[in-house]
């Protein structure tokens, strides 16, 4: 995959991040969950596949950790 489209996926997992923690900021108590969670694992997957393009072991590592805590996230969000 090109570099162009690895930047373009990082700036969307990004992105997605950045608007689901802005939601949970300034919604609080009213936070729809189970949407945030989903949002956070999709930027996870999108930002551990871009560091995996990049062979980047810090960043694997740290948005796997994040698959698996919003993994955790949606199963608590609809039981």
């Amino acid at each position: 995959m090109t570099e162009k489209i690895i930047n373009l996926l990082e700036g969307v997992g990004v992105g997605i991040r950045i608007l689901s923690f802005s939601a949970l900021s300034i919604m609080g108590k009213s936070t729809p969950f189970l949407a945030l969670w989903i949002a956070n694992t999709l930027s996870a997957l999108l930002l551990t596949y871009c560091a995996s393009e990049r062979k980047n072991k810090s960043y694997i590592v740290l948005n796997s950790f994040w698959i698996l805590v919003g993994l955790i996230g949606i199963y608590n969000s609809i039981k």
